[in-house]
């Protein structure tokens, strides 16, 4: 219990650095390629294809890059469920066979993960916790 304990607090820091620096670098790969994903997107039958792709790319940097740094990170954790949500239900739908193949996709890995972050928030060693310090520090200041 005693190192559980001690090492609890970079837990979210872990997790947020690894899905952050994902969707960061997936988010830019994208927004370089738009015409690539924007055919992808149109040949997974997704509506508006050239409205989406940008708009995917965009959430994917920046979401990512907030999740990274711990910004708002409950927040960010929704735009991100919901886009691997869409790609599971669009590009991986074919991929799984039962509940069992549906848990070893690492976009519903990265589900879990982004809902623990919702649930749980960003940890100390973020900005979302710097900021919450600043402020309570400046209300008991008044």
């Amino acid at each position: 219990l005693g190192i559980a304990h001690k090492v609890s607090p970079f837990a979210p820091l872990l997790a947020r650095v690894a899905v952050g620096t994902i969707f960061v670098e997936t988010g830019w790969s994208k927004l370089h390629q738009l015409d690539q994903i924007t055919q992808f997107f149109t040949q997974l039958g997704i509506p508006a294809a050239n409205i989406q792709a940008p708009f995917v790319s965009t959430v994917e940097l920046v979401a990512g890059a907030m999740v990274l740094v711990g910004l708002f990170t409950r927040v960010a954790s929704i735009p991100l469920i919901a886009t691997m949500v869409v790609a599971i239900i669009t590009a991986k739908k074919g991929d799984i066979s039962g509940l069992s193949s549906l848990f070893m996709l690492p976009e519903f890995l990265l589900i879990v993960i982004f809902f623990w972050l919702f649930a749980a928030g960003s940890g100390r060693f973020s900005l979302d916790q710097l900021i919450c310090k600043r402020c309570a520090g400046t209300e008991t200041k008044s």
